[in-house]
C-alpha cells in the first residue's frame, strides 16, 4: 500500500467515524474545539499585546522565585487574555462572575456562590444578548430548513430585508384603521408578522421555482436576489415611502402600541420575550414538521437522496418550491421581528442577520433544535464583542478575529461531518454479491470479478 493510499484510508476512516458520532460525542467535540479556539486566541492576544506599546502592562508573565530573590524572567503584555475572554463570554451575560468565587454572606444560601452579590439575571446586557439570539433563531431556521432539502439558501438576507419592509409598510397603512391599546397591539403585530412571512415566502419561492423548473443554481440566484432586494427596498423608500422629517432613508416610525411589548426588560425596549417565545415555538414546530410529517419526510429524502426520493413518488419540483417558500417565510418573520422589536421602523442598511444565519445553521448541524443553542452562542459572541471593546483597550479588529476564530473552530467538526455524510461516509457497507456456486457474480458491464 502506498503512502498516499494510507493517508486516504486514514482520512476516510476519520470521516466515517465523524459521520457516525453520537450526539454526546459531537457535543464533546464541539466543547474541545471551543477550548482549542480559546487557547489559540490567547496566543493571538498575547502576541498582539506584546507588539503594542502601552504605559502599563495589563498582563505579566513572570517566574516566581523563593526567599524574595530577583525574578529570573518577566514579560509584560498590553492585553490581558483572561480579561478579554471573560468580557467576551461573561460580559455578554451581565458579568455574573465579577467578584469571583468566594464564601457567601448570610442569606445567600450556600457555601460557595459563583454569582456576584446583587447580580440580576435579567440585566440590560443579557437583553442585548437575547435580542441578537432572537433574530438569529429565525435566520438560522430559514437556512437550516433549506439545507435539509438539499438547497443552499444564501438569500435569507434578501428575504429578511423585504419581509421587514413589507411589515413596516403594512403596519403603517393599517394604523389609522386600528384602535390604540392592547387590541391594536395584537392586531398590528399579527398583521406585521403575517405580511413579513408572506413577502419573505414569495421572495424565497422565486429561486425555488427557478431551481425546480429551470435547473438554475440556487447559490447564484439567491446571491443575485439579495442585491435585488436591497436595491428595491432603497428605491421604494427613497421615492415613495421616505420619512419627510428624517435625513436618513427610512420609513415613518410605527406607533409604540404597534411594537412587540418588552414585558420584562422595561429599561430595554429592543427585546421582548414574546418574540423569543415565538422563535422557540417555531424551533419546535419546524423540528416536528421535518421529523414527524409526510412533508418533512419528502424534504429530508429530497435533501439526502433526490433520485431515490423521486423514484419513491416524491414530487421533487414541488418539494423544492415549498421548502424555499417556507425558508423565505422564516427569514421574512425575522425581518418583521427586526422592525417590530428592535428598530420600530424600516431603514436601509439592515444588519447581515441573514448571512449570520448560515453560520448558525452550520453550527447547529442543520438541526432545528440545535439552532436555538447555536443562535445563543452566536448572540453571546456578538454582544460580548461590544463589551470587550468598551471594557478593554483591545482593538475591534482583534475582537473580530477572536470571534471569527471561535466560530470557525466550533463549526469545523460539524462542517466535516456534513461533508462526510455528503460523500457517503458512515453508511453501512454493502455485502458483496456471491453467485450460487460460490463464485462472483457478473458485473453490469458483462465481465466477472475474479479474485
Amino acid at each position: 500500500m502506498s503512502g498516499d493510499d494510507s493517508v486516504t484510508d486514514r482520512a476516510r476512516r476519520a470521516l466515517d467515524r465523524l459521520a457516525r458520532a453520537s450526539a454526546t460525542e459531537r457535543f464533546l467535540l464541539s466543547f474541545a474545539a471551543l477550548a482549542l479556539s480559546i487557547a489559540v486566541g490567547t496566543v493571538l492576544v498575547l502576541a498582539a499585546g506584546r507588539a503594542t506599546t502601552c504605559e502599563t502592562a495589563a498582563f505579566v508573565l513572570t517566574h516566581p522565585t523563593p526567599f524574595g530573590l530577583p525574578r529570573l524572567f518577566s514579560m509584560g503584555f498590553c492585553f490581558d487574555p483572561v480579561t478579554v475572554f471573560d468580557r467576551l463570554f461573561f460580559g455578554a451575560l451581565g458579568d455574573p462572575f465579577k467578584r469571583g468565587w468566594g464564601p457567601l454572606t448570610p442569606f445567600q444560601g450556600g457555601p460557595l456562590d459563583p454569582f456576584r452579590e446583587g447580580y440580576e439575571l435579567l440585566n440590560p446586557q443579557m437583553a442585548v444578548t437575547l435580542r441578537e439570539t432572537t433574530i438569529l433563531v429565525f435566520s438560522g431556521l430559514s437556512v437550516a430548513l433549506a439545507f435539509r432539502a438539499g438547497i443552499f439558501n444564501i438569500g435569507t438576507q434578501g428575504q429578511l430585508v423585504l419581509g421587514a419592509l413589507g411589515t413596516a409598510l403594512s403596519v403603517l397603512w393599517a394604523v389609522p384603521y386600528v384602535p390604540a391599546g392592547i387590541v391594536g397591539t395584537v392586531v398590528l403585530v399579527t398583521l406585521g408578522l403575517l405580511v413579513g412571512a408572506v413577502v419573505g415566502g414569495i421572495y424565497g419561492a422565486i429561486p425555488g421555482a427557478l431551481k425546480a423548473y429551470a435547473d438554475a443554481n440556487e447559490v447564484i440566484t439567491t446571491i443575485m436576489l439579495n442585491f435585488v432586494a436591497t436595491g428595491v427596498a432603497f428605491f421604494l423608500l427613497a421615492n415613495y415611502f421616505r420619512n419627510p422629517n428624517s435625513q436618513a432613508v427610512e420609513t415613518t416610525p410605527v406607533p409604540d402600541y404597534a411594537l412587540i411589548p418588552p414585558l420584562v426588560f422595561e429599561s430595554r425596549d429592543d427585546f421582548s420575550f414574546v418574540a423569543l417565545g415565538l422563535g422557540v415555538v417555531l424551533v419546535l414546530g419546524i423540528y416536528y414538521l421535518l421529523e414527524r410529517t409526510s412533508f418533512g419526510y419528502d424534504v429530508r429524502t429530497s435533501g439526502l437522496q433526490p433520485d431515490a426520493a423521486e423514484y419513491g413518488g416524491v414530487d421533487a419540483e414541488r418539494t423544492v418550491v415549498y421548502s424555499m417558500a417556507l425558508s423565505g417565510a422564516l427569514g421574512g418573520i425575522g425581518g418583521a421581528i427586526y422592525v417590530l422589536m428592535i428598530l420600530g421602523k424600516f431603514q436601509t442598511g439592515v444588519p447581515a442577520y441573514g448571512f449570520d444565519g448560515i453560520t448558525v445553521s452550520i453550527l447547529a448541524g442543520n438541526n432545528p433544535l440545535g439552532v436555538g443553542f447555536a443562535a445563543f452562542l452566536f448572540g453571546t459572541l456578538k454582544s460580548g464583542s461590544t463589551v470587550v471593546q468598551f471594557a478593554t483597550d483591545v482593538p475591534p479588529q482583534l475582537v473580530g478575529v477572536l470571534r471569527g476564530l471561535i466560530i470557525l473552530f466550533v463549526a469545523m467538526p460539524e462542517f466535516f461531518r456534513m461533508l462526510a455524510r455528503g460523500i457517503g461516509a458512515g453508511s453501512e457497507p454493502q455485502p458483496r454479491a456471491v453467485a450460487a456456486d460460490g463464485g462472483s457474480v457478473a458485473s453490469e458491464t458483462g465481465g466477472e470479478s475474479d479474485e
